[in-house]
């Protein structure tokens, strides 16, 4: 059966529910911006629900909050099993072609991945909800309902973006560059995920210590690089960042828009609404230099934006170019956040886009150090902590790239 003449698609639109043919529209098919909004519902649902634990405490299961984080994973897991129903049972043999088969069923890389991450994010919900009743608030971020919540969210992601690559690395000209530009947005949904899981690490009062340094330097660069080597856009990786930092700034100007009070003691900081995050880290500027060091250095070695990597590159060429992303990207990370960090705590930022100490919970004891940088069991930064900092840039860059390499060539 032609894709054309499924009931499960639009005729002369280039919207198709399977978008494992080649995309012969300049339209963006369906299921991929779809899949690219879902996902988005994972780290804005994430960051609402730290608020309504910030702000009000605990609550039923059904907070808005919960919702969206499991509409997150269920949306796009419920429109890929759609997609395997199809390529199963209607599909055209390109479709075939371009999936793989599990169990006879058929269906792309990514919704499987997104479909396994769905269960894990499905499976956690009555596990966070007796872990709550039986031990009460949480005081971290890290539970081990969280941590399930967590491996399935990453899972909904990493399913989503094999899914837009693919889709990606299927489209004519025409779309190619909005589905790169997707593309990076997805990245940029995946790095605020992240951010949201580092959050206890990365406030403004611990960025002089070391340890925020090893935080920045592990998943950032990974999915940076791995955005400017496989989108085909410019600019992928800035994309990315500021997608980060553009839903980080929104949630904290919403967020204390809605009135909220404290339902469970102890009250030690009162607080009449939501409580927004603190203000994102600078990725946009690390980023900007990671796109520069990519564009070159492709184009010193025929690695081509845009273009499939060949055998023609240097084996070492990889290796070299994350060894540059790693020195560039802490350097930058260094010289902006160190500084930017003390602005953060200063009078200058007592407003409501920095949020200064507006983002701690009503359970945080008031007092001068919500504003002044931690020493107590925070290792400073040091030469030696620099040079692991780096280590580990290099490490997450080198993935990244060889990531990046995979998937700009996916397809399935």
């Amino acid at each position: 059966m032609n894709a054309t003449s499924s009931p499960l698609s639009l005729p002369n639109t280039g919207h198709s529910l399977s978008p494992v043919t080649p995309n012969t529209s300049s339209r963006l098919p369906r299921p991929v911006w779809i899949a690219v909004l879902a996902l988005a519902c994972l780290p804005i649902g994430l960051l609402w629900d730290i608020s309504h634990h910030s702000s009000i405490g605990r609550d039923t299961f059904w907070t808005p909050a919960h919702i969206i984080i499991q509409l997150g994973g269920i949306i796009p897991a419920l429109m890929f099993g759609l997609i395997a129903l199809k390529t199963t049972f209607r599909g055209s043999a390109d479709e075939r072609e371009g999936s793989i088969s599990i169990l006879s069923a058929r269906a792309p890389l990514g919704a499987w991945v997104t479909i396994w991450g769905a269960f894990a994010m499905v499976t956690s919900a009555p596990f966070d909800d007796w872990w709550h009743n039986t031990y009460g608030l949480d005081v971290k971020i890290i539970s081990p309902p969280h941590s399930i919540l967590g491996v399935g969210m990453f899972f909904v992601g990493l399913g989503v973006l094999l899914f837009v690559f693919s889709a990606q690395n299927r489209a004519t000209v025409l779309s190619e560059k909005q589905l790169g530009f997707l593309c990076a947005l997805a990245v940029g949904v995946m790095v605020t995920m992240i951010a949201d899981f580092t959050t206890e690490f990365t406030w403004p009062n611990a960025q002089h210590g070391s340890r925020f340094y090893y935080v920045m330097c592990t998943a950032f660069p990974l999915l940076l690089v791995m955005a400017a080597r496989a989108a085909k856009v410019k600019w992928a990786a800035t994309i990315a960042a500021g997608t980060y930092m553009l839903i980080f700034i929104f949630m904290i100007i919403a967020l204390p828009l809605f009135p909220a009070q404290p339902k469970l003691a102890p009250i030690y900081n009162p607080i009449t609404h939501m409580v927004p995050p603190a203000f994102p880290m600078l990725l946009i500027l690390p980023a900007l230099g990671l796109d520069i060091l990519v564009a070159r250095f492709s184009k010193a070695t025929s690695v081509k934006p845009g273009s499939t990597v060949t055998a023609k590159t240097p084996w070492w060429s990889d290796w070299l170019l994350a060894m540059a992303v790693g020195v560039a990207y802490l350097a930058i990370v260094v010289v902006v956040q160190w500084p930017f960090s003390g602005f953060l705590l200063s009078d200058h930022a007592d407003n409501f886009f920095f949020a200064r100490s507006g983002h701690w919970p009503y359970f945080s004891n008031r007092g001068e150090w919500f504003n002044t940088f931690w020493t107590s069991g925070i290792e400073p930064l040091t030469a030696a902590s620099l040079v692991l900092a780096f280590l580990r840039a290099f490490i997450s860059a080198r993935l990244g790239l060889g990531l990046g390499n995979y998937l700009h060539k996916l397809k399935r």
